[in-house]
């Protein structure tokens, strides 16, 4: 297999479902120029009928490609930054999440909004959110973060194809990795978490571009002599809890690593579950890795400490297995 990157991995995936289904189409802001790379040349390819550019208004291009969905077609919808779904959110939240359910069953919205976190380059507070949590929350919503470019082609083909909306939340730290990805065509089922590293001491479940800093985690822990188990979620709705509970069944310690905020971010969601249903196999308290509830500075020197890192995640792990070893 070659490698290639990420948001290559994302160009394909979108280039390969305009080949195979003319419904599908691509609409953003400044998508024509093929912005930041994941839809370049595909103006020229596909005609500005299939790549078409939006005006500055998030509410109401979001609410024309829920008409496009409801009458048949298949768009993709790019965000360009994640933060902007929140002036969108009407649309998201009030029509497509809902529109199946209000027609009972008889219409369908098979859209697909990529929502790129930029967040680590001193974007400040209006820009560096990651907000994949808040959606967890709306029933309707299909929600991926891919943390690679094999998921992230293989995930984003099954959002394109699928007939509910689809979320697809890229953490723009991972864009420029590489990974080996097949020529052939491929495809990911949602709701099957894929387990990064097998481990037997302590399974840290990591949320998109906490999985490169947990793997890293891991290899630093190995030197001390723990066994970490790395699971990626990939879709968090729906989210694979068997293949958590299975782990963590096995290792009996759990930390989630999350960009997210810390309250009520997707490590909070995953802490509840296993609490929930697998508190008999814990040996110690679950520890969340998550950022601070606070805006996102400019600063660089102060945004940088607030986010996961490998040496917070192994610091968790090594705090629950101090906490048996105190009993």
């Amino acid at each position: 297999m070659r490698e290639i990157s990420y948001l290559k991995g994302v160009y394909e995936a979108q280039r390969a479902e305009m080949l195979r289904d003319d419904r599908v189409f691509l609409m953003g802001e400044d998508i024509e120029a093929g912005v930041f790379g994941s839809s370049a040349g595909l103006a020229e390819e596909f005609g500005r009928a299939r790549v078409r550019n939006v005006p500055l208004s998030e509410n109401g291009f979001l609410g024309a490609a829920a008409g496009a969905a409801l009458a048949g077609m298949r768009p993709i919808v790019d965000m360009t930054i994640a933060s902007f779904l929140y002036v969108g959110m009407d649309q998201l939240v009030s029509i497509i999440a809902k529109a199946t359910y209000m027609y009972g069953g008889q219409a369908r919205v098979p859209l697909v909004v990529r929502a790129a976190m930029f967040y680590g380059g001193s974007n400040a507070a209006q820009h560096s959110d990651r907000p994949h949590p808040m959606f967890m929350g709306v029933p309707g919503l299909k929600i991926i973060a891919p943390s690679d470019a094999y998921d992230a082609k293989g995930l984003l083909t099954t959002a394109i194809r699928d007939d509910d909306p689809v979320m697809c939340f890229e953490d723009a730290t991972l864009w420029a990795r590489k990974a080996p990805v097949p020529e052939e065509e491929y495809a990911i089922p949602l709701g099957r978490a894929a387990v990064k590293r097998e481990g037997s001491d302590a399974t840290v479940v990591a949320v998109a571009g906490c999985v490169p800093h947990a793997l890293r985690a891991a290899d630093a822990l190995a030197g001390e002599g723990v066994s970490i188990e790395v699971v990626d979620p990939r879709s968090l709705v729906p989210l694979d809890t068997a293949a958590i509970l299975e782990s963590v069944a096995k290792t009996g310690r759990l930390v989630v690593a999350d960009p997210a905020h810390r309250t009520c971010s997707a490590a909070s969601e995953i802490s509840a579950t296993v609490a929930e249903e697998g508190f008999g196999d814990l040996r110690a308290p679950i520890v969340r890795v998550a950022t601070p509830d606070v805006q996102i500075p400019f600063s660089p020197g102060l945004e940088q400490r607030l986010y996961p890192t490998g040496e917070r995640i192994a610091d968790a792990v090594r705090s629950t297995l101090g906490a048996v070893a105190a009993r």
